[in-house]
């Protein structure tokens, strides 16, 4: 299954907590989709947040995050792992 990486940015009022939990929310609805959310990181200072999953598509990945949460990225980019 294809890899995405997708990125929000200038995310007002980021904090360790909300990303958390936003995260802990797409882990509930990802399955729905078909999508594995794998890890993320983020930039409190900055307002922003990488998502790395595995879904059948980008528009697959961009349904988990506005259903569990709203929190649309600004950009999904399929990428390839490297060693």
């Amino acid at each position: 299954m294809p890899l995405y990486m997708d990125i929000h940015k200038n995310v007002e009022g980021l904090t360790v907590e909300g990303v958390i939990e936003a995260h802990k929310k797409d882990l509930e609805t990802q399955a729905k989709y078909g999508v594995k959310y794998l890890h993320y990181w983020f930039n409190e200072a900055e307002g922003t947040v990488f998502c790395l999953c595995e879904a059948p598509s980008k528009e697959a990945a961009d349904a988990v995050h506005r259903e569990a949460h709203g929190g649309v990225a600004d950009e999904i980019i399929e990428v390839q792992e490297g060693e």
